[in-house]
């Protein structure tokens, strides 16, 4: 395949609002159709990263319409409006996207590093639909090595700055020194996990009560923090007990309705979820607080301003691994004609007329491997640093034989 044949179509946060990224929300069972309807849209390799800040479709494909139709079969929004608010990039842009997505460049909170964990998980789930192939693995492959490098030797995710730190952040500005407040946790997937320990270790309390779908997921981390639980089917009174409610849940409509919050004691409300998981207008009640992502996403201190200042050493390494996947590409394209000559050297240094004519009789027998793997070695570098097309078997034969007379 091309270059220009691997595409991106998305929308993120730059140009939408948590409620308008709601609507092209992917949740487990839309992906899972999405990917068994792949193949019907023309389409072998294809993923979908679906999270808090963007939903973008990645694949091989014709055009991107062919992502973008696929993708909008599945979403509550209309294509119409996905068409009007995406953006689309293709061959080395796109590439250069998903590479820049992995290492946080391009989210919400710069450096954010739970991306990486996010995009994993999608990847893997399209894998098991057999819709991850050679080249978009050895590309994920490769951003995730160029992901770690950025982790591990810039300070782009340095200090501790992310949604779930930001959610607590927004919490202890609000809270002003109050203590004794009761916390009522809704989700323990990743970013709910996140956040009970970084209300334990930040705001140091255990005043915390988490709820679950899945009882057993609750449960278990409330034992490693010492923290208590209660039966999802008591939600009501427990938001009508707390005083800080976050709600980090992957439901496709709100959880916490603005009805149950008129006549309740003030509260400070968190929704970490994409589509909103706690109603929108409970803001508009003057005994609630509410922030949603965008709203976390504006706070700045100085680790922000840190991370901002690694960004170059970021893209310096971005444009390394970018370019070892390019010509991993280049070389790949050749492979048929690279094999073709290799199999026609070894035929050739088989035959009696080249051994009588070229060899010593004391390796008469002998097939020289090293030979042969250095010739085609040759023949890769010219057909990638000319890019063009040539007669290859000429000069694979002709430097063989040069070899075999020296």
């Amino acid at each position: 395949m091309e270059i220009d044949q691997f595409f991106v179509a998305g929308i993120n946060y730059k140009k939408t609002d948590a409620a308008v990224r709601g609507q092209f929300a992917i949740g487990p069972e839309q992906y899972l159709s999405i990917l068994q309807k792949a193949r019907q849209y023309g389409l072998q390799e294809v993923f979908v990263l679906s999270t808090c800040n963007r939903t973008e479709i990645y694949g091989i494909a014709p055009s991107a319409d062919h992502l973008t139709n696929l993708l909008c079969s599945e979403t509550a929004g209309s294509q119409a409006t996905f068409n009007s608010l995406c953006y689309i990039k293709e061959g080395r842009n796109a590439i250069h996207h998903i590479f820049s997505v992995a290492a946080g460049l391009d989210s919400q909170i710069l450096g954010d590093y739970e991306i990486v964990g996010q995009m994993k998980l999608a990847v893997r789930t399209a894998k098991e639909q057999d819709m991850i192939g050679a080249f978009t693995e050895r590309l994920f492959n490769t951003v995730l090595q160029a992901s770690k490098v950025i982790k591990n030797e810039t300070g782009l995710s340095g200090g501790t700055i992310s949604v779930a730190f930001a959610a607590i952040q927004f919490i202890r500005e609000k809270l002003a020194g109050q203590t004794g407040k009761n916390i009522l946790v809704l989700g323990t997937g990743k970013i709910g996990r996140n956040t009970c320990r970084n209300l334990v270790d930040y705001l140091h309390t255990k005043q915390i009560t988490l709820i679950n779908r899945t009882e057993e997921k609750a449960t278990e981390l409330a034992e490693e923090l010492g923290l208590q639980t209660a039966p999802y089917s008591q939600l009501n009174d427990q938001v009508q007990a707390a005083d800080i409610i976050i709600v980090a849940t992957n439901a496709s409509t709100p959880v916490i309705m603005c009805e149950q919050l008129l006549l309740s004691s003030p509260k400070v409300l968190v929704d970490l979820s994409i589509p909103n998981n706690i109603d929108p207008a409970a803001a508009a009640l003057p005994h609630i607080t509410l922030a949603n992502v965008d709203d976390l996403s504006r706070i700045n201190d100085d680790t922000l301003n840190m991370r901002k200042a690694e960004v170059p050493k970021a893209l310096v390494v971005i444009a390394a691994y970018l370019g070892e996947f390019l010509e991993w590409h280049s070389l790949r394209k050749h492979a048929p004609v690279l094999k073709a000559v290799k199999q026609k050297l070894h035929d050739m240094q088989s035959c009696g007329l080249y051994l009588s004519s070229y060899q010593s009789s004391n390796t008469m027998d002998t097939v020289d491997k090293a030979a042969i793997q250095k010739v085609v070695n040759n023949v890769a570098l010219k057909m990638r640093d000319r890019n063009q097309p040539g007669c290859h078997y000429i000069e694979a034969i002709n430097d063989f034989m040069t070899i075999g007379i020296n």
